[in-house]
């Protein structure tokens, strides 16, 4: 399965949570924004968001500075 990850083709091999996507990516989830589809994915939503073939995923990280 092909998904469209930060702009860039990237395989997944079957559906998977937004959690288990930042899982196998080794990303922090606590640090992160995400966007699955073009609507922002509330934090409480990740395990019930399933991305899919086709879909379109957009990852952000919070920086900190000052």
């Amino acid at each position: 399965m092909t998904i469209k990850l930060n702009g860039d083709p990237h395989e997944i091999l079957e559906p998977l949570s937004v959690t288990a996507l930042l899982a196998t990516l080794a990303i922090d989830a606590r640090r992160v924004a995400v966007e699955h589809n073009l609507a922002v994915v509330k934090k409480a939503e990740y395990d019930t968001s399933i991305v899919k073939d086709g879909d379109e995923v957009e990852i952000v990280n919070f920086v900190g500075g000052g």
